[in-house]
């Protein structure tokens, strides 16, 4: 798969999340059950979502914030807190498909990064789409924050 590689300013987006910590191999276990645990305190709660999952990859030994987009306004309580999507310089690609073969937009975006002189600087994360009943139309938009190489995050 081809991906559209694009440098972006991004806002923060709030969330409501739970901080998680996983091996690589325990992703796709994880990030839907921490989803299901915030989606149950939406509805507990009666909290009006934004809608997408969210989850923010904090470092390389996989501490997370694994969430769903809501309002600015929204609480949190025991586990689940209002945290927000990382702002500021950010390299994007938008996968469309199967989760499994996800890791294709994370090798497109560090390729990017290598041949057009930046360096990810702190947080990667990863905005899914919702579920059909087509596999191949669920999209997941991945990010990660990055400066020119030398050079400190703005």
């Amino acid at each position: 798969m081809a991906y559209d590689v694009k440098l972006t300013n991004v806002p923060a987006t709030p969330l409501l999340a739970v901080r998680r910590s996983a091996p690589q191999s325990q992703l796709s276990k994880v990030v839907p059950e921490s989803c299901g645990v915030v989606w149950d305190f939406i509805r507990k709660n009666d909290i009006t979502p934004r809608g997408r999952n969210v989850a923010v990859y904090l470092n390389g030994k996989i501490d997370m914030e694994v969430g769903v987009e809501v309002s600015a306004s929204a609480a949190g309580s025991g586990d689940v807190v209002l945290l927000a999507t990382p702002s500021g310089t950010a390299v994007t690609a938008t996968h469309w498909g199967d989760y499994r073969a996800l890791h294709a937009a994370h090798d497109a975006i560090r390729q990017w990064c290598s041949a057009n002189h930046y360096s990810a600087v702190g947080a990667s994360w990863e905005i899914y789409g919702h579920m059909g009943d087509d596999p191949a139309k669920v999209r997941t938009d991945v990010f990660y924050l990055v400066a020119p190489c030398g050079r400190p995050a703005a």
